[in-house]
């Protein structure tokens, strides 16, 4: 997720600023061989490949920064995270594919250019493609994967991507379940936030948040990105050449760039995504066929689906949307882990407005959730924040009920049992949607950025 940071450049030099401004950012940026002798490479599409990809190189962070984000731990030299950003013919999309860290891969025969020893095709982990080879060795094997030809390269460490975000002043994202993971310090009660470069870095790294792991990661580094792209857009730095330059500034000393990734490409690519916007993105991950794969000597890794990630990777080879216009559909519904059904709800009207626990009961029983038909009034009247009260045992079953309740507040109340409770507040607008996902394998549709970026609405229960 690192490299997204590198695509928010190549956004911000929409606004025209001028050849000087850019000229500087080129010069700024290590450049690396990126294609030296590759052969046998895909035949060019229609529009632009850029291969982004996000190391896991620290040496620039501070030591408060390592303890306060937990990113201490040796650095493994090899990608964190990896996606094609495929730009449009007309400069009207920007359609990003996720490529798991942990596909199975088959490196393509190679000649080490050290020793001149000669290497055969043999299987690794995605992303330790780029620790036995390099850039060079990364894009060979992205390209023999999925037979498109990559156009340019662009890498982004940790450093990096804190430094932007925090320039931006912050971007905002939303969550409708808590969000935990004591591996990277992440912990996000239902909600919206501004999230500063740290504290975006956790969110976007954290891989322990349920059983989706690494996909639900790309999930969320998805969402993230249009997050970003939006902040970028909206914010007025596109047009502020002070503002511009200190974002430019802030990713110089971690990006590098293939040779032909120059001032001219940036001016070009830049103008002509003057008017981008969230609406004008979208995101998909590359389709798993098997999870858990095993290889002897890897362990378990994540097999591509031969069919439905040919089609994907055909679409883009085509220069054709990911995703499809559907004009009368509304939000989407939350992926959660439990059905509806499964979770019993009682619900108690906590203010003085008259019928509000009837109408939560029959909006939950609409939604699907298996409601007591026999909603009560609480014993307070004061309630501002809806409540759902549980069992920690029925953890899950609760964070059902939370994505359904947005911006309502979980208390934990053991011994409880599987009844859930419903407090209702005079925050209480509407149930939302939800859908019952396996977070072993999260759905791999494409959605366009204004899908998954917070709503206006949301905006009013922001948090620190």
């Amino acid at each position: 997720m690192r490299a997204v940071t590198t695509l928010s450049v190549v956004v911000l030099a929409s606004a025209g600023i001028g050849h000087a401004v850019v000229t500087s950012l080129d010069a700024g940026i290590t450049r690396v061989d990126a294609f030296k002798d590759m052969k046998n490479r895909p035949r060019a599409g229609h529009g632009m490949n850029v291969l982004l990809v996000g190391t896991d190189a620290r040496d620039k962070i501070s030591e408060s920064e390592r303890r306060a984000y937990r990113l201490g731990g040796q650095p493994c030299h090899c990608t964190d995270t990896m996606m094609i950003v495929h730009i449009s013919e007309d400069r009207e999309r920007a359609s990003v594919v996720s490529l798991p860290r942990d596909s199975y891969a088959e490196v393509p025969e190679r000649v080490d250019p050290r020793t001149g020893r000669r290497h055969a095709p043999h299987p690794v982990k995605l992303n330790a493609a780029y620790a036995e080879g390099g850039p060079q060795l990364t894009i060979a094997t992205v390209e023999n994967m999925t037979r498109v030809k990559i156009d340019h390269y662009l890498e982004v460490d940790f450093t990096s991507f804190m430094k932007t975000v925090d320039v931006l002043g912050g971007v905002r994202i939303c969550t409708t379940t808590p969000l935990k993971d004591s591996y990277t310090g992440l912990d996000l009660a239902p909600g919206t936030y501004t999230l500063n470069g740290g504290q975006a870095l956790q969110y976007v790294r954290a891989r322990h948040v349920d059983g989706a792991s690494d996909l639900g990661r790309m999930k969320r580094q998805q969402r993230f990105l249009a997050a970003l792209i939006e902040r970028a857009t909206s914010s007025g730095v596109l047009l502020n050449p002070m503002r511009f330059r200190d974002v430019t500034r802030a990713v110089l000393g971690s990006v590098r760039a293939d040779e032909g990734f120059g001032t001219d490409e940036l001016l070009d690519l830049g103008r002509a995504m003057r008017n981008f916007s969230p609406s004008s993105s979208e995101f998909s991950t590359v389709p798993i066929g098997q999870m858990n794969f095993p290889v002897k000597g890897l362990g378990s890794t994540l097999k591509w689906d031969p069919t439905a990630s040919g089609r994907l990777f055909q679409t883009l080879r085509e220069d054709k949307p990911l995703t499809v216009d559907h004009p009368h559909r509304g939000p989407r519904p939350a992926p959660v882990e439990v059905e509806p059904r499964q979770v019993r709800v009682q619900v108690e009207n906590g203010t003085r407005t008259a019928g509000l626990a009837k109408r939560i009961d029959a909006a939950l029983a609409a939604a699907g959730f298996a409601t007591t038909h026999q909603p009560t009034t609480a014993a307070v009247h004061d309630v501002r924040r809806t409540v759902i009260s549980y069992d920690p045992r029925w953890d899950r079953s609760a964070r059902t009920l939370a994505a359904a309740l947005p911006g309502s507040a979980l208390r934990a109340v053991p011994g409880m049992g599987p009844t859930l409770k419903v407090t209702g507040g005079s925050d209480f607008k509407a149930v939302h949607r939800v859908k019952t996902e396996d977070p072993a394998k999260p759905e791999q549709s494409a959605l366009r950025g204004s899908e998954v970026v917070c709503s206006a609405s949301e905006g009013a229960s922001e948090g620190a």
